[in-house]
């Protein structure tokens, strides 16, 4: 399991970042998922390029972080969903 974010990672929850909450419910949920740091922020367009960033968008359709990957290949895009799959399939 892979869950792509901006250069925020995992932290910032506490604050309601999309990308720290995205990790902080897969944590709660029991699970242990790869960070991946996507560089380029959404105000800054021309930052949003390189080789991570296309693969966000090869896997999801859009260039906006937190996407995660599941082990089977599917893919759950944005915090929300990203949030209520994980309470919906706790780990274990």
């Amino acid at each position: 399991m892979k869950l792509y974010t901006c250069g925020q990672g995992d932290h910032g929850a506490s604050i309601g970042h999309p990308c720290g909450r995205a990790a902080k419910a897969l944590s709660e949920a029991g699970y242990s998922a790869e960070i991946v740091p996507v560089g380029g922020y959404k105000l800054m367009p021309w930052t949003r390029r390189g080789d991570v960033r296309a693969e966000v968008e090869r896997l999801s359709g859009q260039k906006d972080v937190p996407i995660l990957v599941l082990d089977d290949g599917e893919v759950v895009s944005g915090t929300g969903t990203i949030v209520s799959w994980a309470k919906a399939h706790p780990a274990g």
